[in-house]
């Protein structure tokens, strides 16, 4: 599809009616884009949406594929890989929501390496699809667009900045999706679902540190992990404020990686976590320290009395009352980076150049994840991360 008129909006359709499909959909740019619609597998999820927002429904990805030059895939990870494809055949460009692809058979019937194995081989069908197709992929990891980390970026490129270690976590009180927490559905639980989000921020970090010092990306080389299902330990006194609720996933993971330079990161991720989204990356440079903060950033303080004046307020993500003093977010699609990542993502489109954050980043993190599934699995031990050829 020609789409380098400077004036013509790309078209975008979105698949998805969840809180992913509602986020990108108030945070695409106003300027140069036309929302067509939207789909979903759920009729009345679908309808309700578009009625909200004044929009067309579409009874499928395929029936809204003519229509559009873009598909914003907000789906269930299941369908990540299914939604790419058909994209691709149709010579429309692609946006999609974490995680990437992952395997979805049964953790009781499936070794994490066989997952492992067949992860590498949809990784390599789904980039020879996108090649073949001669799209272009935006891996939706708002990590990387959030005001600090790409300070952090900066400070790398413009110093010559070696980073020696760095620390992330994101962490919440668990998921609302009634499908979270089904390994069959989601391919994994704490580690891929919140994991990949400082784990994406941390791979790019190092990947432009290699770029600006030696001309090529720094890669991850092994990772050490371990998962958890705390809330279903016997000990566990559930009262009432946390998730308890996941079918064959983990609710807490680490996962310590090494990269191919010798330097090191440790990722935190679980649903263990009360008031509300606990996420920051760390960076310790032989040069600098950055402490880089995603959400709730520092800018407006809010006090309330009562719980149910601001019920119906968004001030802080996955905090579970609004009453007494709230660091709100005045613009959580800035601070998280979701509005730097449409806009990055609608400008590759248009030049044909990758985004920053590109099939071969959400590549190396979903390997990098399903290493550390395996190395869980043999109790921490070590485990490479597979490079595609």
């Amino acid at each position: 599809m020609n789409i380098t008129e400077p004036f013509r909006p790309l078209r975008v359709g979105v698949a998805g009616s969840g809180f992913a499909a509602s986020f990108h959909w108030d945070n695409f740019p106003e300027y140069g884009v036309e929302l067509v619609g939207v789909t979903s597998v759920r009729a009345e999820r679908r309808e309700e949406f578009a009625a909200k927002r004044n929009t067309k429904a579409f009874e499928s990805v395929e029936a809204m594929l003519p229509h559009i030059d873009v598909l914003d895939i907000c789906t269930p990870p299941s369908s990540h890989g299914e939604y790419i494809e058909a994209a691709a055949k149709f010579g429309v460009h692609v946006i999609v929501e974490k995680p990437f692809t992952g395997f979805y058979g049964s953790p009781e019937t499936n070794s994490k390496s066989t997952m492992l194995r067949a992860v590498v081989d949809e990784c390599k069908r789904l980039r020879d699809v996108v090649r073949t197709g001669g799209i272009n992929l935006g891996y939706a990891e708002n990590f990387v667009y959030a005001p600090s980390i790409q300070k952090e970026r900066e400070i790398i490129e413009k110093t010559n900045a070696q980073i020696l270690r760095m620390v992330g976590e994101e962490s919440h009180s668990g998921s609302h999706s009634p499908v979270y927490g089904i390994w069959s559905v989601q391919g994994g639980g704490s580690l891929i679902a919140k994991g990949c989000h400082p784990l994406g921020a941390i791979l790019y970090l190092k990947r432009k540190e290699g770029l600006a010092r030696n001309g090529k990306p720094i890669r991850p080389a092994a990772v050490s992990a371990r998962t958890h299902s705390i809330t279903k330990l016997p000990a566990f006194e559930d009262k009432g404020f946390l998730r308890t609720k996941y079918h064959d996933t983990e609710d807490y993971s680490f996962l310590h990686l090494i990269f191919d330079d010798g330097t090191v990161a440790d990722i935190t991720a679980s649903e263990l976590v009360l008031g509300g989204v606990y996420d920051f990356v760390e960076v310790f440079a032989n040069n600098h320290r950055t402490r880089c903060k995603m959400s709730p950033v520092s800018v407006v303080d809010v006090y309330s009395p009562s719980h149910a004046e601001f019920k119906d307020l968004n001030l802080v993500e996955k905090i579970t009352s609004n009453e007494g003093w709230i660091p709100a977010s005045p613009d959580e699609g800035w601070s998280n980076g979701q509005v730097k990542e449409l806009q990055d993502f609608l400008k590759a489109f248009r030049t044909g150049k990758p985004p920053e954050s590109d099939l071969d980043l959400a590549i190396d993190i979903t390997l990098t994840l399903y290493a550390g599934y395996v190395s869980a699995d043999d109790k921490g031990r070590e485990a490479r991360v597979p490079i595609l050829a």
